[in-house]
């Protein structure tokens, strides 16, 4: 039976990059909420037998798979090109930040009393999510340590929450703050200086074992087997209990500054290769839920989960307004960082905006970068103020 869950958790991915890469409708769900949704499916249904044995294995292909997920999502983050957006949209991603930040230590001043610990930690793991996507969330689970079932939760609510922030800000978004914001005004050396960035979710199947690829991904993967191997070796000469923090933060620090060399960010597919291993990681941590495991999870986190997801967005709008940044720019900006970078195109579309889809996907890499630490440092500061 290990074998077979082994199987599964490594050959489901392969199975869902192909479904969206051939179904558009499948492409707006998203990779990272089908593997959850067949991974829940999984669990509920016994296929996978709910034992400590079948947790152990599951458990430990999620703690390899995030490793390895973690330096080929980095690699491609060109952080210079940030730096050369528009102020608007820089602006824009300071306001997001602070106001994710705001609205989950909201949030855990109304709940996490009752559980200080519990609720700092998905307050970390919230802030991970809402400053680039599921990698920082998988990431910070790691890193903070904080047991399945939680995790489980927070993703499950969160990504019913997300669908319905998306929602609303495609359908009404836009309507709404034209309101009391000013429109957008077309910025050509935004263009002209914005890194150009592939809409990773409808070419993630396309190439990514492709022959002429093959190359470039085993060159991707001997560097991040040797980041790992580096940030083990740091984090083996800090305290045992400390370990797995230092390790997840190292990691991302090393594939940070190698994202900095332009022949290393020049690799092809190390974002689609990143995502495989999160999906195989989502798979393996998904499978492991049953109804005990949803029942004896404390209730509120959905209200907390609530407050931080409609408060990041409030509050993002309300600096954005005082500060006279464009609707396009905050609409953009709050989806790459919410949602993740692949939804930028989506934003672009529905605002019938091109000229924000790149400079919105650089700032949902961004995020990417630096949603661990700032997640972790949340975490550690609303466990000194709970």
């Amino acid at each position: 039976m290990k074998v077979i869950v082994i199987l599964i958790c490594v050959f489901t991915p392969l199975l869902i990059l192909w479904l969206t890469y051939k179904s558009s409708w499948l492409r707006k769900v998203g990779s990272i909420i089908i593997a959850y949704i067949i991974g829940c499916t999984l669990g509920l249904t016994g296929l996978i037998p709910d034992t400590e044995e079948m947790h152990a294995l599951q458990t430990t292909i999620a703690s390899v798979a995030i490793p390895l997920a973690i330096p080929l999502l980095l690699l491609s983050a060109d952080l210079k090109a940030w730096a050369r957006l528009a102020p608007s949209f820089i602006k824009s991603t300071i306001f997001g930040l602070l106001g994710c930040a705001i609205a989950i230590t909201i949030g855990f001043l109304m709940y996490g009393k009752s559980n200080p610990t519990l609720f700092a930690h998905v307050g970390g793991m919230l802030t991970g999510l809402y400053t680039g996507g599921n990698a920082n969330l998988a990431s910070l689970k790691m890193a903070l340590g904080v047991d399945d079932a939680t995790y489980i939760l927070t993703s499950a609510y969160s990504t019913v929450l997300s669908a319905v922030y998306l929602f609303f800000v495609i359908i009404f978004g836009k309507r709404l703050l034209r309101l009391f914001m000013p429109d957008f005004k077309d910025d050509k050396t935004m263009e002209d200086n914005t890194v150009k960035v592939e809409n990773h979710e409808e070419e993630l199947f396309l190439g990514l074992f492709r022959k002429d690829n093959l190359k470039h991904l085993g060159m991707s993967l001997l560097l991040t087997i040797g980041i790992i191997a580096v940030g083990a070796g740091i984090a083996y000469l800090f305290p045992k209990d400390a370990f797995q923090s230092v390790f997840i933060l190292g990691i991302s620090l090393l594939s940070i500054l190698a994202s900095l060399n332009k022949r290393v960010r020049s690799l092809k597919r190390t974002f689609e290769a990143g995502t495989f291993f999160i999906l195989i990681f989502s798979v393996a941590v998904a499978s492991q839920v049953s109804l005990k495991t949803l029942t004896d999870v404390n209730p509120d986190i959905f209200l907390f989960i609530t407050v931080a997801t409609l408060g990041s967005l409030f509050f993002h709008v309300l600096l954005s307004a005082i500060f006279r940044i464009d609707t396009d720019t905050t609409l953009t900006t709050s989806i790459s960082l919410i949602c993740s970078p692949p939804f930028a195109p989506v934003m672009g579309s529905a605002l019938k905006n091109k000229a924000v889809i790149g400079p919105g996907i650089a700032v949902g890499l961004f995020g990417y970068a630096i949603g661990t630490y700032m997640g972790f440092g949340l975490a550690k500061l609303l466990l000194a103020i709970g």
